[in-house]
């Protein structure tokens, strides 16, 4: 009687996976063989995974990543211009703890955006609060705001994550409304949080981007000076994809009596 009262108080505490714990080992005899702290400390330590888990997906499913991507995923080998030593020094995520950005650059198509997503993903893991964003969509939900009332709601938003991603940045010239909102977003952030910026443009075509030389100035002075630089280079990976399934294509014949087409002459 006394144990139902007690998972009682536990369920009270929605504390579900103690209780889970506990009938797992009034079921099992093999426990009964270990003290009363190990047991005590099995109990304790699958309620604290499953809510270390449960924060973590959370976070996850927060971030709003565009991959599904991990570090250990990253094939440096694939990457010209990726470190091994490079990489592991962010997966620390020292960086983000010491309000430092990361600007990754290069081509369509090389990794960036997977590259953000993994150390995004990592940082989740750390603990971080992480936020993803296309610049497109950054600025029409930014506009959204100015016409409900939530644009303070989003900033403070944005403020509070540890570390912002923002892809697809630059693929056009900014307007005068989207440069002061990035501008606010960099000022908010500035030695309060990380940034993951990834973009094709070379940094120094970044104020004809912007296109107020003040304004750029400003973002350029907070974002880039406190920031580490990763530049890929080498072939797109959509490229590579297409060109395997091309070469698989034309390797396939057809059935005898039908007609073949190849789509590349189609």
């Amino acid at each position: 009687m006394l144990i139902e009262e007690t998972l009682e108080k536990l369920r009270s505490m929605k504390l579900r996976t103690m209780v889970e714990a506990v009938h797992k080992q009034l079921k099992d005899p093999g426990f009964a063989k270990l003290s009363f702290e190990d047991r005590l400390g099995l109990i304790v330590d699958r309620e604290w995974l499953a809510r270390k888990n449960r924060r973590l997906s959370r976070r996850l499913s927060e971030a709003h990543f565009r991959f599904q991507a991990r570090i250990e995923e990253i094939d440096r080998g694939k990457r010209p211009g990726l470190e091994k030593s490079f990489v592991s020094q962010l997966s620390s995520c020292e960086w983000i703890r010491q309000h430092l950005n990361l600007l990754i650059t290069g081509p369509t198509g090389v990794g960036k955006t997977f590259l953000a997503c993994a150390f995004g993903t990592r940082a989740c893991q750390e603990g971080f609060r992480v936020l993803f964003y296309r610049t497109p969509r950054l600025f029409q939900e930014l506009e959204l705001g100015r016409c409900d009332g939530t644009y303070l709601k989003l900033l403070a938003k944005l403020k509070r994550s540890d570390l912002l991603i923002i892809d697809d940045w630059g693929i056009s010239a900014f307007t005068d409304s989207e440069r002061r909102h990035f501008l606010e977003i960099i000022e908010d952030r500035y030695e309060l949080g990380s940034t993951i910026v990834c973009f094709q443009v070379p940094l120094r075509k970044w104020h004809s981007v912007i296109g107020e030389p003040t304004i750029a100035d400003s973002i350029l002075d907070r974002l880039v000076h406190s920031a580490y630089k990763l530049e890929l280079t080498g072939e797109s990976f959509r490229k590579r994809k297409s060109n395997k399934e091309g070469a698989a294509r034309r390797s396939l014949k057809a059935p005898a009596g039908l007609y073949h087409t190849s789509l590349e002459n189609a």
